[in-house]
């Protein structure tokens, strides 16, 4: 797939919002790509999770396990992990922190792919490949539908991204539109 035949999916979903927006980082942008808007469309869904898969066994080969952080992680972390046809799983927040739960593990030594929606700074992405390793796997790369960061984000191993933009975001005190009074809004998951 090329970039601009996943920006038409992005497009045809109206996952694409302007305006001014707090990003789950904390910072603020002017631009928010909102990914539950192609993954409620299950045909977006597949193809851009094949797309993905195809990247993945190209660039690293074929993982054991697939793993996404909830919320927005596991829809894509489950699609890319059915097209691989490997276990897919996902980390959620507990108290604050991630963690596996529901019983599910990362066996030592297993070869693990961390699957996110959306990376702007990597937080999240950097908090389940801690998970991972802390479990004994080995994160061999990282995929996501969308890269904000347009490969500025560093995870130590391949990154891939369906659509990789640049979409500028600031902190808070630095923001332009909260300058001029223009209200900020939390769109995602997570308030």
């Amino acid at each position: 797939m090329s970039q601009d035949q996943v920006l038409d999916i992005f497009r045809n979903s109206e996952a694409l919002l302007e305006g001014h927006f707090r990003l789950t980082s904390g910072r603020h942008s002017n631009r928010y790509v909102q990914c539950a808007q192609v993954l409620q469309h299950p045909p977006y869904t597949e193809r851009l999770s094949r797309h993905l898969a195809a990247l993945l066994r190209k660039g690293v080969g074929l993982p054991d396990v697939v793993i996404g952080p909830a919320m927005g992680g596991i829809l894509v972390a489950y699609e890319v992990g059915r097209a691989l046809g490997v276990r897919a799983i996902f980390t959620e927040r507990e108290k604050g922190l991630m963690t596996l739960r529901r019983n599910f593990v990362v066996r030592p030594g297993e070869t693990v792919v961390v699957c996110e929606d959306v990376v702007t700074t990597g937080g999240s992405v950097r908090e389940v490949i801690d998970v991972a390793t802390a479990a004994g796997g080995r994160v061999a790369a990282v995929a996501a539908l969308v890269d904000r960061s347009n490969g500025q984000v560093d995870f130590g191993v391949p990154f891939f991204a369906a659509l990789s933009m640049e979409v500028l975001s600031w902190p808070p005190e630095e923001c332009p539109l909260c300058k001029e009074g223009t209200p900020a809004i939390k769109p995602g998951s997570r308030t």
